[in-house]
């Protein structure tokens, strides 16, 4: 090949790649604390169902529409579990369930979503829970972004549910009287870091 069409290939592929978009990369959202908690439910006795909530969240979401991805990272602390009554809140934290002392964080990291469109529905990730990790699904029941005027940047934000066996992380106590399958309801708003 000659030097001079060397020079004009050079040339044309520097072009090419210089016209080549890049894959834009995802947009990254901080949680929210005031808007993003972990809700849980588990029926008691056959006959009521007893509920509580986590009210200390940290997290972000990395998400790209375009290309159909999401990840998710959040940490729970175990400790701020909050379900009306202080006596229940604390056989809660004890060794037998959260064992909160040993275990105060509890973590849900995924990596890989489900999407219809530009909105996941599902997002499947690992839950660790008392030191343990195993596989957890996230179920979308809705999902949407928009521009928060208060904080003038896009917020996105969703529903999600699933389940979980508290046996399968040695949660035993009260076994035949408290279902084992305990119903995760999670509320979620992120609002998206400011460009740099």
């Amino acid at each position: 090949m000659r030097a001079s069409t060397l020079q004009i290939w050079l040339a044309a592929l520097a072009t090419l790649v210089a016209l080549t978009p890049l894959p834009a990369a995802a947009d990254t959202y901080r949680l929210d604390p005031s808007h993003t908690f972990v809700h849980w439910e588990v029926l008691h006795m056959g006959t009521s169902t007893s509920r509580g909530r986590f009210d200390k969240i940290e997290g972000s979401i990395a998400f790209d529409r375009q290309a159909a991805t999401l990840d998710l990272g959040f940490t729970v602390d175990t400790r701020a579990i909050s379900t009306g009554s202080t006596a229940f809140d604390g056989v809660l934290r004890g060794a037998q369930l959260l064992d909160a002392e040993q275990h105060p964080t509890a973590w849900f990291v995924a990596r890989r979503a489900t999407f219809e469109g530009e909105v996941p529905r599902q997002i499947h990730g690992e839950i660790t829970l008392r030191g343990q990790s195993q596989p957890l699904t996230l179920t979308a029941r809705r999902w949407k972004c928009g521009l928060n005027l208060l904080f003038r940047r896009e917020v996105c934000g969703g529903d999600f549910e699933a389940t979980l066996s508290r046996a399968s992380f040695g949660m035993t106590l009260a076994a035949g009287l408290v279902s084992d399958e305990v119903k995760l309801l999670i509320q979620v708003e992120a609002i998206k870091d400011p460009a740099p």
